[in-house]
């Protein structure tokens, strides 16, 4: 794989961005936070963080945002339940609209959703159907052609805490991680050839802090070569059955 420096973070003034840029910094790598604001991420994030300026919703801000960039991690979401079609735009759309920005560039991915985004009678899913936009994201990045990981988080900073992680696979566990664990291990998927290609589930909880990521990332399984979906996953969301913008998105990405 090509040598990683810039990384541009997507939702790094979240609360599990921010350890997201800390762990990127501390591995020795240049995190390039993505905000709509560069006077509002001056006061969340380390004053030497380079900023880049761009709007998830509006593709033409983000063409100058993701240039000169070796990889993309996105930690982004929306959360306003007022507004449910936010997640259309913003969970999946953010997601669309980088691919698209980036032209026939395909640098490394990881992306953050969450678990039970297979689960598609669950209440998350009510309203504004937060989850089925989230793993249609998924289905984006698994086709975009770019080397990726997918992790799907536990409940943030809920559970018995702690730093010692472990994935499973298949969207069956409920269970938390700690966000500064999470943000760690997102960083590291980027930088170990043993995450590319898959798609899982992270916990976390008490004893000694993982530090072999190698071993843990090795413990997944691969998604199949073009699939949607990732390995395991209940086949519950039919592409027939999908909105036809969301149809074009991968059809689109399958020709290119």
């Amino acid at each position: 794989m090509p040598s990683i420096d810039r990384v541009l973070v997507v939702g790094a003034t979240g609360r599990t961005g921010q350890h997201v840029v800390a762990a990127a910094t501390a591995r020795g790598l240049t995190a390039v936070a993505l905000a709509r604001s560069a006077s509002h991420a001056r006061k969340t994030l380390p004053p030497d963080t380079e900023i880049a300026v761009g709007d998830l919703t509006a593709p033409d801000t983000l063409t100058a945002a993701v240039q000169d960039i070796d990889a993309v991690i996105f930690v982004h979401g929306s959360d306003d339940d007022a507004r449910p079609e936010s997640f259309e735009r913003i969970d999946y759309g953010g997601v669309s609209n980088v691919l698209r920005a980036l032209g026939e560039r395909r640098p490394r991915i990881v992306l953050q959703t969450t678990i039970f985004v297979t689960r598609r009678s669950h209440s998350f899913n009510d309203g504004g159907h937060a989850l089925d936009w989230k793993r249609r994201s998924e289905r984006l990045v698994r086709l975009s052609g770019a080397p990726y990981t997918i992790v799907r988080p536990g409940w943030l900073d809920a559970g018995e805490g702690g730093a010692q992680l472990r994935i499973e696979q298949g969207d069956t566990g409920e269970d938390g991680v700690s966000r500064e664990a999470l943000g760690g291990l997102l960083v590291e998927a980027l930088l170990d050839d043993a995450a590319v290609g898959k798609t899982f589930e992270v916990f976390s909880g008490p004893g000694r802090a993982t530090k072999d990521f190698t071993a843990l990332f090795a413990k997944a399984q691969p998604d199949a070569s073009g699939a949607l979906d990732a390995v395991k996953d209940a086949a519950n969301l039919p592409l027939d059955a999908e909105p036809a913008h969301v149809r074009d998105d991968l059809a689109h990405l399958r020709t290119h």
